[in-house]
């Protein structure tokens, strides 16, 4: 799966987690940041978790999303879990 296709469907989840986010989700870029571009709370970072294992078919081995600042670093660390 390419990061382009990775980065729509994280956009996808990114609406789910908090409908205010569309209009930013839609056009954002790699390198919006998950908490101040997007103000996302710790109920929102558990249901990105969740989707992303699910939509993915991953797990987030030794890691939380708090380990992550930008959407850029999930799509990476997605990419990688993928390979």
């Amino acid at each position: 799966m390419k990061r382009t296709e990775i980065l729509e469907k994280l956009k996808d989840i990114l609406i789910s987690a908090d409908s205010k986010n569309m209009e930013l989700a839609e056009n954002c870029t790699e390198s919006a940041n998950l908490y101040t571009d997007f103000g996302l709370t710790s109920v929102n970072m558990l249901f990105m978790v969740i989707a992303i294992e699910e939509d993915f078919n991953i797990r987030f081995d030794d890691v939380s999303m708090d380990s992550f600042a930008t959407l850029g670093d999930v799509v990476s660390y997605i990419e990688g879990k993928l390979q």
